[in-house]
């Protein structure tokens, strides 16, 4: 996604996000790609969604392949931390899973009205994989 810079001072709306995103797919990658998945990259868990979700609901810019999320941090954290390792949050663990599962699936569709998992940032600066 073309975001700005964790750094940056001017933050971007996911509708600016989107239309960036879309409009430099859309001259460089070739029409029968069947989709593109994107990563969080360090976005937080709402933003991931919300950013995915506006790319999805633009409008006026042409879209051939499917633009879905394989997103890490930004599916799991709040998972890890509703759960915390102890056998007796497992079931809140699930849920919380299932509620970003939601978020996500809706927002690969253009359907997500936010409002669902954290907002604080996943970011974390020199971050190797």
């Amino acid at each position: 996604m073309i975001t700005p810079g964790a750094s940056c001072e001017k933050r971007a709306t996911p509708e600016e996000i989107a239309w960036y995103t879309v409009r430099t797919l859309s001259r460089t990658i070739v029409p029968s790609l069947p989709g593109v998945v994107f990563l969080s990259g360090g976005q937080s868990e709402e933003d991931a969604s919300l950013n995915l979700n506006a790319m999805n609901a633009l409008k006026g810019i042409e879209k051939p392949w499917a633009l879905t999320f394989s997103y890490g941090r930004a599916l799991q954290a709040s998972v890890l931390k509703a759960w915390m390792g102890k056998p007796e949050n497992v079931k809140a663990a699930q849920d919380t899973l299932l509620e970003r599962a939601k978020a996500n699936g809706l927002a690969a569709k253009g359907e997500y009205q936010g409002g669902s998992g954290d907002a604080g940032s996943l970011f974390v600066a020199d971050y190797k994989y």
